[in-house]
C-alpha cells in the first residue's frame, strides 16, 4: 500500500486523514477535492474554514448541520442582514463554535461576497481565477508532498486579494484548505480511490467566467 493510503474496512483505499471517522469518509469521498461552482457552497466553505482555525476539521463537520441552521443555510444575502441581536443569539447556540470574532466575520464576509457577486458575476467566477497552473503542482501527490502544502503562492495571492476586498479570517493557510476542499486543487494522494474520480470531475467541469 502506498504511503499515506489506508485500506478501509469497506474495501476502499483512502487518504490517511479520512480513514477513521464516518463523517470524514463521507466528506473525503464526495466533496473534498471535487470542483464546485455553487456560490452558496463556496461561501459556506469560506466561513467554515474560518471557524476551523485552531480546531480540527472533524469538529466542524460534526457541527455542520447546526452551522447551516444557525446561518440561514449560508445564503449569504440573508446572512448579510444579521444584526447585533442575531449575533447575541448565535453566541448562545451550543451547536456552533461560539466565537464572537468568527461569527461577526461570517456576517461581514457575507456582505463582501455580495460585493464580489455584484462586480464579477459570481463568487465562483472570482475564486476560480486562482486555480494554480499544473506546473505549480507536485508531479506526484504523495504524503511527503502534501505535508509541505500548508500554503502556496496561489493561496497567498487569493488571501491577499480577499483581504484587499475586506474579507477576514482568510489567511493563506486557511485559503489553501479552501482550495483543497472545493476542487481548485486535487490533493487526494496517489492510490486513493477518490483521486481519479476528482480528476474526472475536474475534466468535465467548466469554471465560470
Amino acid at each position: 500500500m502506498t504511503a499515506g493510503i489506508t485500506l478501509c474496512d469497506d474495501g476502499a483505499a483512502r487518504c490517511f486523514w479520512s480513514a477513521g471517522d464516518p463523517a470524514y469518509r463521507v466528506y473525503h469521498d464526495g466533496e473534498w477535492g471535487f470542483p464546485s461552482a455553487d456560490d452558496r457552497h463556496l461561501y459556506e466553505k469560506i466561513c467554515l474554514e474560518g471557524f476551523q482555525a485552531g480546531l480540527s476539521w472533524l469538529t466542524i463537520l460534526r457541527k455542520r448541520d447546526a452551522f447551516r441552521r444557525a446561518f440561514a443555510n449560508f445564503e449569504f444575502a440573508k446572512v448579510a442582514r444579521f444584526d447585533a441581536r442575531r449575533v447575541a443569539r448565535l453566541l448562545t447556540d451550543p451547536g456552533i463554535i461560539r466565537h464572537r470574532a468568527k461569527i461577526e466575520s461570517a456576517i461581514h464576509n457575507a456582505k463582501r461576497t455580495l460585493e464580489v457577486v455584484d462586480e464579477v458575476g459570481s463568487l465562483a467566477a472570482f475564486l476560480w481565477r486562482f486555480e494554480p497552473a499544473a506546473k505549480e503542482r507536485p508531479r506526484r501527490m504523495t504524503r511527503a508532498a502534501i505535508v509541505k502544502l500548508t500554503e502556496t503562492p496561489t493561496s497567498q495571492a487569493l488571501s491577499k486579494e480577499l483581504r484587499r476586498r475586506g474579507f477576514t479570517f482568510v489567511g493563506p493557510t486557511t485559503m489553501y484548505a479552501l482550495m483543497q476542499s472545493v476542487g481548485l486543487v486535487n490533493d487526494h494522494l496517489e492510490g486513493c480511490d477518490a483521486r481519479p474520480r476528482a480528476e474526472a470531475a475536474r475534466r468535465k467541469f467548466r469554471p465560470p467566467r
